[in-house]
């Protein structure tokens, strides 16, 4: 499903300066007014049944039920639907959305950044006074009608997804705003030929005296078939594209999903940790006597640096346009696996790459999981095992003396099973290889208490490229990847050949 993007001319769009009170300063005398100014933009992204300017042969209204039951939590205010460079977003509370008599009203108070005060003040002065919406509308959510001097229009009855409302200087509907799936409007104005053809075949069929010909002969047999034409005296079939796309099976895994993850707002700063070291106690005071520092330190502190992480791809609008199935939208979705591929490659580095700050050390049985797990990890921790193939290979021959085998079925696990009341988590020799030692790690421990992903933000940004006739894709992420206890995770190099699978003792 393409996604259309219509301009608003009579957006109503102002700009206005609003009074905001911020928290008071104890310094502060009461009576001091604390506030600062924010600036805020308003109006109309959509104007219900107000027709648009010529999209082709057609011009289009919006109807005033259209926007029922779509979900408007999502929706970003963009700059000339620009995905870097985001006003405002209803997520954050910078954007608010209502449907009234009018039309979908906007209040957007936009950030302290050069991009947005550069629109306001375009805005302010006039040069800007138009919005559009990027939006998509399922196939049956619209209609086609013809007047009696053949004018078609086009009613949005039912929008499906609304992606964004935007700020634009386009003075009117041209090739750069419109992108409209015509297939609707195809099938509307072929209504009645498909009488005309059927006509024409039933009377060529009944004219005796016309020889048939070849290609005839090919396309009927009892059917016609679409497609099929002649060169010479040999048919020539067109290419057959079969979709929906297949995608091969792999393994997929979000190990973020056990680490601790922090949003953030800046680049660069501090995580605080309250470390409460077990053996710090408090010292005995006499009478009288000053009291004493306390020997130890209560806090810890984990420094995070954002990096931007991204990559991009250019598709032809020719493969666009003539591919069978959506093709900007699988592209989408490969790029966001590309996303999950990167926060892996971070933790993992961090788990068992050479600066890795956690713990190591050595199994060859059950015996030797045991000590680690009992031992050398706080008894408080909520561990996991996370195993690549070779080692759960291992884990799952590992039997008592009773020849009962030691790996427990559990449906809240990864992997199904559970080892020593601890989940298994099964991850591919691809992505956690064997030591160059041939040894298979094993991880152990609490995730959550051992790292921390910052996030800052994550862009899908989409873009025309006039000069190439193609539309650019590409995916943004800033993140950070750091250790928060050290003590928490534990790497095991288990030895899984040659050894004893059997406990020792019961």
């Amino acid at each position: 499903m393409t996604q259309d993007r219509r301009l608003t001319s009579q957006a109503g769009m102002e700009a206005n300066d609003v009074q905001v009170e911020t928290p008071q300063n104890e310094d502060q005398e009461q009576n001091e007014n604390n506030t600062e100014t924010s600036k805020v933009l308003s109006g109309y992204a959509i104007v219900w049944n107000t027709p648009s300017k010529d999209l082709g042969g057609f011009t289009e209204v919006v109807a005033p039920n259209a926007l029922d039951d779509v979900d408007l939590s999502d929706v970003l205010m963009l700059n000339n639907h620009d995905f870097t460079q985001v006003l405002a977003s209803v997520k954050a509370g910078t954007l608010e959305l209502e449907p009234d008599d009018k039309g979908l009203h906007f209040k957007a108070t936009l950030p302290n950044t050069s991009f947005a005060n550069d629109v306001y003040e375009e805005v302010k002065s006039g040069n800007v006074d138009a919005c559009s919406f990027g939006f998509e509308v399922n196939d049956g959510g619209d209609t086609w009608t013809k007047d009696d001097e053949g004018n078609v229009t086009r009613t949005i009855n039912q929008v499906k997804n609304l992606f964004d409302v935007s700020v634009v200087a386009v003075p009117s509907y041209d090739d750069t705003n419109v992108q409209v799936d015509t297939r609707s409007y195809e099938k509307f104005m072929n209504q009645g030929k498909e009488e005309k053809e059927m006509k024409k075949v039933i009377l060529d069929k009944e004219d005796k005296s016309e020889t048939r010909s070849f290609e005839e002969y090919i396309r009927s047999r009892g059917e016609f078939r679409d497609g099929v034409t002649t060169q010479g005296a040999s048919a020539v079939i067109p290419d057959e594209i079969i979709t929906p796309v297949f995608e091969l099976k792999n393994s997929t895994y979000d190990l973020a999903k056990l680490c601790t993850v922090k949003q953030v707002s800046n680049g660069q700063g501090h995580y605080p940790i309250a470390a409460n070291p077990q053996s710090a106690v408090l010292a005995t005071k006499e009478e009288l006597a000053e009291i004493g520092d306390v020997n130890a330190n209560m806090f810890q502190d984990v420094k995070f640096d954002v990096k931007t992480r991204a990559g991009k791809i250019a598709l032809s609008n020719e493969v666009i346009e003539d591919s069978a199935v959506d093709i900007v939208s699988e592209v989408k979705n490969q790029l966001q696996k590309l996303v999950q591929n990167t926060n892996n490659k971070n933790i993992i580095d961090l788990l068992i790459g050479s600066s890795s700050q956690f713990a190591k050390a050595t199994a060859k049985n059950i015996d030797d999981l045991k000590k680690v797990f009992n031992v050398t990890l706080d008894p408080a921790l909520s561990k996991t095992w996370v195993v690549n193939q070779n080692g759960f290979n291992f884990l799952d021959t590992l039997k008592d003396n009773e020849g009962r085998y030691l790996l427990q079925p559990d449906v809240t696990a990864p992997s199904g099973f559970n080892l020593l009341g601890a989940p298994v988590m099964v991850i591919s020799n691809a992505l956690l290889p064997d030591n160059s030692d041939g040894t298979s790690p094993v991880l152990v421990g609490d995730f959550a208490q051992g790292l921390v992903v910052f996030e800052r933000n994550q862009v899908t940004a989409q873009w025309d490229k006039f000069d190439s006739f193609s539309e650019g894709l590409s995916v943004i992420l800033r993140s950070d990847y750091e250790v928060i206890d050290k003590n928490a995770i534990v790497n095991i190099s288990l030895t899984t050949t040659n050894t004893s699978t059997t406990e020792s003792g019961k």
